[in-house]
C-alpha cells in the first residue's frame, strides 16, 4: 500500500479577478520508505505541494489518501491529530519556539499529544544524543549555531517517530559544509525506513534522493520514476 497517494488534486488561488492553479490535476504516488525530492522554479507549486502534504492546507477537489486513510474528509481537529502522529516538519527557518530550551523544543509534540514525561524525558535524552546535542540541552534557539537548530529542528520532527518526513528547503540557511551534515542525518533518517520528501532548488541535493519529481505551473512535469531508460 502506498503511504501517499493523491488522485486528482487541485488547489485554486484567487488573485485578484484571477485564479491562479496552484496544483492542477495532479496524481502521485509515494511508496513506504521513498526518498523524493520535488523540484521547479519559484511559484511550480512545490510549497503548495508539501503545505496540502502535511496537512497544512486542503485541495479543493481530489482526494489525498495518507496510509490508505482518505485525510481530505477529516475535520481540522483529526487533521492536526493526524499531522502530530505522523508528519514531521523541517522547515527553512528552523521555526523554534524562542523562549523554550533545546530540550524542551524537541519535547513539545510529545507534551502537546499527552505523552507521559517519564516517557517524554526519555525520548528527549535519546534525541539529544542522538543528534550531538547533549551540551546544548539548556541552551535557548538564539544561543545556537544555525546547524545545531536545524539539528534540534530535526529532533523535534522524529520525536513522534512518524513514518513521514517533509522538509522545506532544510539547508537553505546553511553553509555547505553544515547543510551537508543536515542532509547526512535526514538521509540516515530514511536509511531507517522513514519516507522523506524535500522540497529544494539545489540540483546537486535533488540528484541525492532515489527518486526525483519537477513541478511547473501547479504541474507534475517530470518523475524520474517513470522516466525512460
Amino acid at each position: 500500500m502506498a503511504l501517499i497517494e493523491l488522485t486528482g488534486i487541485e488547489r485554486r488561488f484567487l488573485l485578484g479577478d484571477t485564479t491562479v492553479h496552484a496544483l492542477a490535476n495532479l496524481d502521485l504516488q509515494i511508496e513506504p520508505g521513498e526518498y523524493v525530492a520535488v523540484m521547479g522554479p519559484s511559484g511550480s507549486g512545490k510549497s503548495t505541494l508539501l503545505n496540502l502534504l502535511g496537512l497544512l492546507d486542503r485541495p479543493n477537489d481530489g482526494i489525498y489518501r495518507l496510509e490508505g486513510r482518505d485525510v481530505t474528509t477529516l475535520s481540522p481537529d483529526e487533521q492536526a491529530k493526524v499531522r502530530s502522529q505522523r508528519i514531521g516538519f523541517v522547515f527553512q527557518s528552523f521555526h523554534l519556539v524562542p523562549r523554550l530550551t533545546a530540550a524542551e523544543n524537541i519535547a513539545l509534540p510529545m507534551m502537546l499529544a499527552g505523552i507521559a514525561p517519564a516517557e517524554r524525558q526519555r525520548r528527549v535524552v535519546q534525541a539529544l544524543a542522538d543528534f550531538g546535542l547533549q551540551q546544548r540541552a539548556d541552551h535557548k534557539p538564539d544561543q545556537l549555531s544555525g546547524g545545531q537548530r536545524q539539528r534540534v529542528a530535526i529532533a523535534r520532527a522524529t520525536i513522534m517517530q512518524p513514518p513521514l518526513i517533509l522538509a522545506d528547503e532544510p539547508t537553505g540557511n546553511l553553509d555547505r559544509h553544515t547543510g551537508d551534515e543536515v542532509i547526512r542525518l535526514l538521509e540516515e533518517l530514511n536509511g531507517r525506513g522513514v519516507t522523506l520528501v524535500i522540497v529544494t532548488h539545489d540540483q546537486s541535493l535533488g540528484a541525492r534522493a532515489g527518486r526525483q519529481l519537477v513541478m511547473e505551473d501547479g504541474r507534475l512535469k517530470f518523475d524520474s520514476r517513470h522516466a525512460p531508460g
